[in-house]
């Protein structure tokens, strides 16, 4: 499987199936990794972002940002959502006011606060929820903080800053969704050999869960990884690659496996986990 290009580029993944579940929006950029080490990639989003069902939480928290000392986004969506409503409220310039600081889970989330001309204060180690708490615990007492974030998210932030001494507001910029058009498609895609994936990413919890739904709940998802031939199903066959550890809990809760899981919690670190599974032949 490992080829060179006619410039001499060594293609790691040449001949490998790659299946991307990201929103349709964000998956050029693992996308573009993989073709580029001669993956054929697939993309069918397991997820869709829109807006929540109301702006006023969000608007209310932002037109009182000089009231808070600690500002926490934990993705690029809600980094983009937020920065959507500051610019239609007119308040881009609220940032550099009152010495609000902010925290980033990881540095594609660091990244996109910086493109918008904010400065992140703090960024863990470990870019998941619990490094994030262990990073500001000791920072936030008597402070107040306010946590931008998906509808449905876990609770471990608020609940433990709370814990720590901190006032902290939850207000969603976002809900992802199942795309129900990518259900015919993904199903379709598993059943014939010569279309099925070897690999699967998933790069959030709610892609796991999302691509669980699209096949048509826990009880059919959970007998796939268990069959005792590809004859019976594509399933046998195919990888499931995950981003990082709470990605891999969601996958073991759905009784799917986790074949490998990155080193360093983002897209980079997930390709290369794919690279080094596959050039070790698992």
């Amino acid at each position: 499987m490992n080829k060179k290009t006619k410039s001499g580029m060594t293609q790691p993944l040449s001949e490998v199936r790659v299946l991307v579940g990201r929103a349709r929006h964000q998956a050029s950029a693992l996308s573009a990794q993989l073709r580029k080490l001669g993956a054929d990639v697939i993309e069918i989003p397991f997820i869709e972002i829109r807006p929540p069902r109301s702006f006023r939480p969000l608007d209310a928290a932002l037109k009182n940002l000089a009231s808070y000392d600690w500002l926490i986004l934990t993705s690029v969506n809600g980094v983009e959502a937020l920065w959507e409503r500051m610019r239609k409220l007119k308040l881009t310039r609220s940032f550099a006011k009152n010495g609000l600081r902010i925290a980033a889970i990881g540095p594609a989330t660091k990244k996109a606060i910086e493109e918008r001309g904010m400065k992140v204060s703090v960024m863990p180690k470990e870019y998941v929820a619990e490094s994030v708490v262990r990073s500001l615990k000791k920072k936030v007492k008597g402070k107040r903080v306010l946590l931008v974030r998906a509808k449905v998210a876990r609770d471990v932030i608020p609940r433990e800053l709370r814990k720590a001494g901190a006032r902290v507001d939850v207000v969603e910029a976002y809900e992802t969704v199942v795309p129900k058009e990518s259900r015919v498609r993904l199903r379709a895609l598993l059943k014939k050999p010569q279309t099925c994936p070897h690999i699967v990413t998933f790069t959030s919890s709610s892609t796991v869960k999302n691509f669980v739904e699209l096949l048509g709940g826990s009880r059919a998802a959970s007998r796939l990884p268990h069959v005792a031939s590809a004859e019976e199903s594509p399933f046998h066959a195919i990888r499931f690659a995950s981003i990082g550890p709470v990605t891999s809990a969601t996958l073991r809760e759905k009784r799917l496996r986790v074949d490998v899981e990155a080193n360093e919690y983002t897209i980079p670190g997930l390709v290369q986990a794919i690279v080094e599974m596959v050039a070790a032949g698992s």
